[in-house]
């Protein structure tokens, strides 16, 4: 996980990462996509109408630690399947 790339996306309005909150927590999960062509897909597929008002960007997996504690997620949300969407936790200890 730490040699690999993630995108993530992120609001150009304001700079929020998109997030996943399984339980209505405050700050949640972020989104993490393997590849650029699924988060656009899943931008694309589940919020056509606002998809211009998201970037994607590129993230290594050696600054997702930082990431989480800097802006205080509980860990990390990977969507395997943007269509579906089918998402995979990861509680960060």
């Amino acid at each position: 996980m730490l040699s690999d790339v993630y995108y993530l996306v992120r609001s150009k309005t304001d700079g929020r990462y998109l997030t996943a909150r399984p339980n209505s927590e405050d700050l949640g999960y972020i989104l993490l996509f393997r590849e650029n062509f699924d988060a656009l897909s899943y931008l694309n597929t589940h919020a056509a109408e606002v998809a211009n008002r998201f970037a994607v960007e590129s993230l290594p997996g050696s600054q997702i630690s930082s990431l989480l504690k800097r802006w205080g997620f509980l860990g990390v949300a990977i969507v395997t399947d943007p269509l579906l969407p089918k998402v995979e936790f990861l509680q960060h200890g």
